[in-house]
C-alpha cells in the first residue's frame, strides 16, 4: 500500500455532502475517539466508544462517569464539525474555542474550575505546562500565538499537493501542543483540528493509535526541543497509512 494509493481511494468517494462524509466516516469516528480518548484516558474502551456513538448511551458502565462525558464530547463535536468540513470553513480562534468547549465540557476537575477559574472554551488563565522541556506559551500570550499559528496555516501557499498538506497538518498539530492554549484537553483538541484541517482541503483524516503513543510522543518532543517536524510528519505519514489499510484492501478485493 502506497501513500499516493490512499489520496486516490479517498478521491473516489467524491464526498459532496454532510451525509456523504458521514457515510464515508462511519468506522473511521469510533475508532478516532477511541483512540484519542485513550491516549490520555485509560478507561477508555472501544466497546463503550461504540455503544455511546451508535445508541447515545453505555450499559453496565461502572467507571468514572468523567470518561462518559468525554466519549460523549467527542460524538457531538463530530457531528458540530461535519456541515464545517463540507462548507469548508477555515480553522479560526472562534472555531477552536468552539471545539474545545464541546470537547471538555464537563470534564474539568474541581482544581481547574473552581479553585483557578479555567472554563471549557477559553484560553489558560495559568501558566500550564507539558512534557519534560514545560512547552507552552504563557496565558497573556496564547491569543497571540494561536492567531499566528492559524494565520499561518490559513494562508499556507504551498498546499498544492497532498503531502504538502499532511506537511502543513503536522506543522499546525506540533505548534498547537507546543503551544498548549487550554488548560485541559489539548491533546484531544490537536488530534481533531489535524483531521479538520485535512479535511477541508481534500486530504484524508487520520487515527493516531494508541498503541503508538510513544512514536507519536516522540515527534512531538523532537519539535520542542529542536524545531524537527520531519519525525512527527513521518509517524502521521504511517499513521495514514493505516487508518486507511483494511479499507483500501477491501476495495482493491472487491475490484478483481
Amino acid at each position: 500500500m502506497t501513500y499516493d494509493k490512499v489520496i486516490q481511494l479517498w478521491n473516489s468517494f467524491e464526498i459532496k455532502t454532510v451525509t456523504d462524509l458521514d457515510t464515508r466516516l462511519d468506522s473511521f469516528r469510533v475508532l478516532f475517539a477511541y483512540n484519542s480518548g485513550k491516549i490520555e484516558n485509560p478507561e477508555v474502551t472501544y466497546h463503550d466508544t461504540r455503544e455511546m456513538f451508535e445508541n447515545n448511551r453505555v450499559s453496565r458502565f461502572k467507571g468514572d462517569p468523567v470518561t462518559l462525558t468525554e466519549i460523549s464530547n467527542q460524538k457531538r463535536c463530530y457531528s458540530f464539525l461535519l456541515p464545517k468540513i463540507i462548507a469548508k470553513e477555515p480553522l479560526s480562534v472562534e472555531l477552536l474555542k468552539a471545539i474545545h468547549e464541546i470537547t471538555t465540557m464537563a470534564t474539568y476537575d474541581d482544581r481547574r474550575y473552581f479553585e483557578l477559574g479555567e472554563r471549557p472554551g477559553t484560553f489558560k488563565k495559568n501558566d500550564f505546562v507539558v512534557g519534560r522541556n514545560e512547552v507552552g506559551s504563557m496565558p497573556e500570550d496564547v491569543d497571540r500565538d494561536i492567531s499566528s499559528l492559524l494565520t499561518e496555516v490559513n494562508e499556507a501557499t504551498f498546499l498544492a499537493s497532498p503531502k504538502q498538506v499532511l506537511k502543513a497538518a503536522t506543522y499546525l498539530h506540533a505548534g498547537f501542543e507546543h503551544i498548549h492554549p487550554f488548560a485541559d484537553g489539548n491533546g484531544r483538541v490537536g488530534r481533531t483540528i489535524v483531521n479538520y484541517f485535512l479535511m477541508i482541503h481534500g486530504h484524508p483524516p487520520l487515527i493516531v493509535y494508541d498503541e503508538d503513543r510513544d512514536d507519536y510522543y516522540e515527534g512531538l518532543r523532537k519539535y520542542d526541543e529542536d524545531d524537527d517536524l520531519e519525525h512527527l510528519y513521518g509517524f502521521f505519514m504511517s499513521q495514514l497509512l493505516k487508518t486507511w489499510a483494511k479499507t483500501l484492501e477491501r476495495r482493491e478485493k472487491s475490484a478483481r
